[in-house]
Formats: structure tokens, sequence, C-alpha cells
């Protein structure tokens, strides 16, 4: 990519968006059948109306794509070009509902790769490192093309598929791993079990660390902790299985930078519906450079706050103040707080007392209340629970029941955790 875009002007990010969005468009229409019909639904059966009418193209949501794809098995009609073209096969997570299955072309692949380059060079990761993917390689796309953007920039990646955690941590120490991509929660993980066999990592060789899958490393207390536990600069990722590898934190580190030479990005007020292109709202973006499977204004369900301006670092690209925030149907409120998990990580990673923890959102009384299980690292300090209680309150301004859960006893994660869980009133007895 030339440097150059990442300092362009807003006339020229828009002239560039509309040129890849019309030859985009134009292929799309020619045979992409699900948005042959959802646009010409629309009466938008051009490129040059998708771009005169933008704001009547309809919205794209995952519920849309999944029930294409159950009416339609194994693909969907969401493909634009004939099933040979396609040589990647991958799916969502399915922690928000019934997989996905991704498609990509070589191109599009490519595509995937070359984001990535990106993502490196801003983490300040070159040809010279040894990159360590603490990733299991089955279906969902975790840091698959993260491992292809590594062999393009040159740099030598290392799978740590199939391994224990602690074979994981030999395996970094073996291989004297420059750089580490995992989700914020194992990253921690891995210091865990480091510490339990005697190691510490934070004297190995890492230097760099790159995050994925939650917002954890552009949390202040989570990034700082990792940092501290690992002895790197640790940076955050954004992507998504049907969207793309769509941004990265630059050395500033207070947010996350979009790649809008291959994004356009909106913000979707969520009481409104209005659309803006910077504030507060969910995330909306259309891929420019998959074009074997498109999205369009696709609702990301990702609740964020967008900046444009000028970054420390130079680049002009919009900015997600903070990262990702949350999930747009994990915020809850509480006593009229409204209150994203995101909040509550920022809270409790600040006590290195704590090795592990876990929100429960239970429904009482036609009322959220929030119950936080905390469990120690080794032994519990003195007022552990209370400590966490009165912080959590000064932070968000509620009180939260803090339970003490037994060393060992929460789950950890490889991939997103899951931490939030909501649970539903029990019916009153007769």
């Amino acid at each position: 990519m030339d440097r150059s875009v990442e300092r362009w002007s807003d006339s020229e990010r828009r002239a560039h968006q509309r040129e890849r969005l019309r030859a985009m468009a134009a292929e799309i229409l020619r045979g992409n059948a699900f948005y042959r019909r959802k646009l010409g639904a629309a009466a938008i059966e051009s490129a040059d109306t998708i771009l005169t009418r933008w704001r009547d193209v309809p919205f794209t949501t995952k519920a849309e794509l999944s029930r294409d794809q159950a009416e339609h098995p194994p693909y969907g009609t969401a493909l634009t070009y004939p099933l040979e073209r396609y040589v990647r096969l991958h799916q969502t997570s399915g922690t928000t509902g019934r997989p996905l299955r991704i498609l990509d072309t070589a191109e599009s692949w490519r595509w995937w790769a070359g984001v990535w380059e990106t993502v490196y060079r801003a983490a300040g990761v070159t040809a010279g490192d040894r990159i360590f993917f603490c990733f299991s390689f089955g279906p969902f796309i975790g840091f698959w093309s993260a491992f292809a953007g590594a062999e393009l920039i040159g740099a030598l990646a290392v799978s740590g598929g199939a391994q224990s955690s602690a074979e994981r941590v030999a395996s970094i120490i073996a291989t004297e791993a420059t750089v580490l991509l995992a989700t914020p929660t194992y990253a921690l993980r891995l210091a865990e079990v480091a510490r339990a066999g005697g190691i510490d990592l934070a004297a190995s060789a890492l230097r760099v660390s790159i995050h994925a899958g939650e917002p954890g490393a552009s949390i202040p207390s989570t990034r700082d902790r990792i940092e501290r536990e690992l002895g790197v600069a640790a940076f955050d990722h954004t992507g998504a299985t049907e969207v793309g590898p769509t941004g990265f934190s630059c050395e500033a580190r207070d947010g996350v930078h979009l790649v809008e030479p291959e994004f356009i990005v909106e913000i979707l007020d969520p009481d409104t519906g209005e659309v803006r292109e910077e504030g507060d709202g969910e995330l909306v973006l259309t891929n420019l450079g998959r074009w074997g499977t498109p999205v369009i204004r696709y609702r990301t369900g990702d609740r964020v706050n967008a900046v444009r301006e000028t970054c420390a670092c130079g680049r002009t690209w919009l900015k997600l103040r903070g990262g990702i925030l949350g999930r747009i149907d994990d915020m809850v409120i509480v006593r009229g707080v409204n209150v994203f998990p995101s909040a509550i990580e920022a809270v409790v990673r600040a006590f290195a007392e704590v090795a592990e923890y876990r929100v429960e959102a239970r429904e009482a009384r036609g009322m959220t209340e929030l119950r936080v299980l905390v469990e120690p690292a080794g032994a519990e300090g003195p007022g552990l629970a209370k400590r966490v209680a009165d912080a959590l309150h000064g932070s968000i301004g509620i009180r939260c029941e803090i339970a003490l859960a037994a060393p060992g006893s929460l789950p950890r994660f490889e991939l997103k955790a899951a931490r939030f869980v909501r649970i539903a009133d029990e019916p009153a007895s007769r």
C-alpha cells in the first residue's frame, strides 16, 4: 500500500472510495444473486445508482446472511462468482448465533494478507521477526489471515496449533519468538501458565504482541497488564470473518485506525437511526476489496466512538477511540446507567491479585443486577472483594455484588472469552 494514503485529505479519501465502490458494485450486480435481489428491491440496479443513492442502499445484517445460507445451503447466494473460483473456506465463531460459512477467492485472500501488512507495519513488525500464533487453526478465521500476512512481509511464521498452553510457552522460548498473536485473555493465560512453570515470559525474546477477538488490548489496564507480564508493546486489531481485517492501533495506542482505503465506514445511531461519518453508535462497514464475498453497509453490532482527526502518528484515517467498546446487544442498563462489559474489564484488570473474573447480569423483578465473580491469583489479598466493589462503584457509578471464586475454578479461553453471562429472572414460586 502507498504510505501516502495514510495521510490523505477527505476529498482524496472520498474519491478513492467512490472509484473502488463503483468497480465492485458493477461486478456484484453482474453475478451476486443475494445483492441483486436486495438492491433490486430498493430500485437500485446499477453501479452509478449505488453511488448517487448511497443512503437508500439497505443495510446488510448477519441474520440476513444466516437466513440466506439456511435457505440455500451450504454457502448461500451471496457469492459473486461460480463456486470453482473460491479457494478458502472459513466460518464465524458462532458466539452470536449460527456460524456463517464464508468463502474467499485467491484475489480476496491476497487482499486479506495485504491489509495485514498494514497492521504489522503499524506495530513495527518486519521481515526479521519470528511471529508465534496462539491459535488452533480450525475453521474459525482467527489468525489465518495474519499467518498469510506474515508470509507476505517475509517474517518467520510459527504455528502454535494443536498445542497445550505449556507447550506453547516452551515453543515461544525455544523458537525465540519476537511477536505474539493471541486474544488478550489468552496472552494473560500464557503468562499464568509460564509463571506456574517457573518461566518469566517478560525475560524472553518477545517484544511485540498483537491482539484480536476482544477489546482488551485497547483497555489501558488490560494492555498494561499484558505488557508487564509478557515484556511486550501490545497492539489491538479489529476484524470479522464476514467483513475482513478492519483496523489496528498505532504507536499512539489511544484507539484503533480503520483501514479506509479498503472500507467505507459509517456510524449508525441505534436510537434514532441517523447515519453519520463519526460519533458514537454502531459500526457499519462496506468492504471494497473482497469482491467474491462482499458486504455492503454491514451492521457489525459493535459499539464505537469514531473520531476524524489527525493522529499523533500522522494518520488521518478514522479512529475508534478506545477501540471496540462492546457489542450493542451486550450493553445492560443498571439503575439507569449504561454499562458495557469492557468498562468492567477496565476496572477488574487493574487488580494484579485477580487472575480471572466472570460477570453475571441477572434479571430480578424487571431490573438488571450485576454480580462479579473474582478469582484471586494465589493468596487472596486483604479485602479484595470490597476493593473491587469500591473501584467499580467509583468508575461506573453503580454497586455490584462481588463474590470470590475458588482458585482455578473459572474457565480459561483460547479464543473469544465468554465472561459476560445473562441469567433470566426465575419465576416466582406459587
